[in-house]
């Protein structure tokens, strides 16, 4: 009896501790980590007086049986760590937005070398202390936070000088490239600090600003003009000379003399633009689009502009093929300096020059009676030309006849040549068809023969046939009274019944009647009447 309260004893107790486990397991183990959310777990280390504990390096993840925080992270759902041995701490996930970039500080491993400040690698791939090169763009994010902080920023602009530094969100839309300029030298590809001659091309871009920086440059062809005021009146319209000119007020335009002592102005255009792969040397050698028209356009066009006039007389400037070699030396020059500095031109263009009055009346009537005196020579070359049309259109008329009797007269002479050709063909025709009819008579006449001959010889053989076969008829039957009765008793039909019967003599007409009763026997009107049968059987 004591034996079994001792067992029973001892079975209760075991399963209170294993209920009492088991209950403590799931509640005071339990750890639920919600979605959106990951378990940093950091060890406490043995709790025994006597059990030594092993501190993780400071700087540094702890390792398998360290006291410190883990480097995994647990994700979403039920775990289980007692809180005896273990810190249990829910961290969010670093969630980044369209528009945000996310900046990330490493706070553990070595400290970076002399002279570096941006470290390498990806999120639990680094080796030391400090801001990743890499700037992570919008997602979701599982970050262990004793080893990693983000700092989530925007489009940032810096204004250095005259140029604009984009990092952060950038966009860099259709129409422009982006100059990317490294703020540190990248060991992974290589890449030295400074400008890069390598361009973004349109796009969205993460950019960490304290690795990198760009500046969106506009390429294509642009247009700038330098023009010459002109002279108004008070109603605000433009004062002309006597002979329609507009007059040019101060000094505006590009003004220079002219190697006579005259002074020039003119109006320039220049359609100029940055290609991709000149963006980068544009921005190093002058910052920005606009920098380039201030420092560069605006200046050389003036600079040549002049040189080229000056070099040229106010008439040189003012007459067609003087003034084309001006255009031309003076384009081909803004080419070659633009080149040289990395920008292209499509077109450079001196619109328009203003020549002083005094210079450009007198070559003006001189032009107008060259003009005149060329328009009294080509009134003259056209009406000798008139004269040369009147007689070229009576040749065209003369020859349009001619052309016409003649073709008349080879068209009669085709048609009668075909009509002659025509009847000898109609004639050969008949002929031929003449020749062909005899000859099928001559084939019909044949055919008749042939038949005839043919159909006499197959009845001469039909009727020899038809000898042959009771010839031989009568040979097997052995005579011809044999074959003959063979022959009688082949005609007899099928259906008919034969009786035999005996008659005594003088009896035979009395026998018949029982068995055939009356014969019908045609009369000589056509009317049937009946008469005994024949007497069958053996005569006296």
């Amino acid at each position: 009896m004591k034996t079994s309260l001792s067992i029973s004893f001892a079975v209760m107790t075991v399963l209170a501790v294993l209920a009492f486990a088991l209950g403590f397991h799931w509640t005071v183990n339990r750890y639920y980590v919600y979605e959106g959310q990951s378990l940093l777990l950091r060890y406490k280390g043995p709790l025994l007086p006597f059990v030594p504990r092993t501190e993780a390096k400071a700087g540094f993840y702890a390792e398998e049986g360290e006291v410190g925080v883990l480097k995994e992270m647990r994700g979403p759902g039920r775990h289980f760590y007692c809180p005896i041995w273990w810190e249990r701490q829910s961290v969010p996930d670093i969630v980044i937005k369209p528009g945000e970039v996310g900046i990330v500080t490493s706070k553990l491993g070595d400290p970076l070398p002399e002279g570096e400040f941006i470290v390498d690698g990806d999120l639990d791939e680094t080796a030391y202390k400090g801001i990743l090169r890499k700037a992570f763009g919008p997602g979701r994010y599982r970050v262990n936070p004793y080893a990693y902080e983000f700092t989530i920023i925007n489009t940032q602009i810096k204004q250095l000088g005259n140029q604009q530094k984009h990092s952060g969100w950038v966009e860099i839309p259709t129409g422009y490239v982006g100059v990317v300029t490294h703020l540190a030298d990248d060991n992974v590809s290589g890449t030295k600090r400074g400008i890069q001659q390598e361009v973004y091309p349109p796009g969205i871009y993460p950019v960490n600003p304290q690795a990198m920086q760009v500046d969106v440059i506009e390429i294509g062809y642009t247009e700038t003009s330098i023009a010459t005021d002109t002279t108004r009146d008070k109603e605000g319209n433009i004062v002309t000379d006597e002979s329609g000119e507009w007059l040019p007020l101060g000094d505006t335009g590009i003004s220079f003399p002219s190697n006579d002592g005259f002074k020039i102005q003119m109006d320039f255009t220049a359609v100029w633009g940055v290609m991709p792969d000149q963006a980068a040397d544009v921005v190093r050698t002058f910052g920005n689009i606009d920098a380039v028209e201030q420092k560069v356009i605006i200046p050389q066009s003036e600079s040549i502009c002049r040189n080229n006039g000056s070099k040229m007389g106010a008439r040189e400037l003012l007459v067609g093929d003087s003034r084309q070699r001006f255009q031309d030396a003076t384009s081909e020059e803004f080419k070659s300096v633009l080149k040289d500095k990395h920008v292209t031109l499509l077109y450079g263009l001196v619109r328009h020059i203003f020549i002083p009055q005094e210079v450009r009346i007198p070559i003006q009537n001189g032009y107008i009676a060259d003009e005149l005196k060329l328009t009294r020579e080509q009134e003259g070359v056209t009406a000798r030309t008139e004269a040369l049309l009147r007689e070229a259109e009576q040749q065209v008329e003369l020859m349009s006849e001619t052309v016409r009797v003649e073709t008349a007269k080879m068209v009669a002479e085709v048609k009668a040549e075909g009509d002659k050709e025509a009847k000898e063909i109609a004639a050969e025709t008949q002929r031929q068809v003449a020749t062909i009819d005899r000859q099928a008579a001559e084939l019909n006449a044949k055919k008749t023969v042939v038949l005839g001959q043919a159909r006499a010889e197959a009845e001469k053989l039909t009727q020899e046939a038809q000898a042959k076969k009771f010839q031989l008829a009568v040979e097997a039957f052995g005579s011809g009274q044999a074959f003959t009765k063979w022959q009688f008793a082949e005609g007899i039909p099928d259906e008919m019944d034969l009786n035999l019967f005996y008659a005594g003599e003088g009896t035979l007409w009395t026998d018949l009647q029982n068995v055939v009763p009356t014969l019908p026997v045609r009369q000589g009107d056509g009317a049937a009447t009946t008469r005994p049968p024949a007497a069958v059987g053996p005569s006296r």
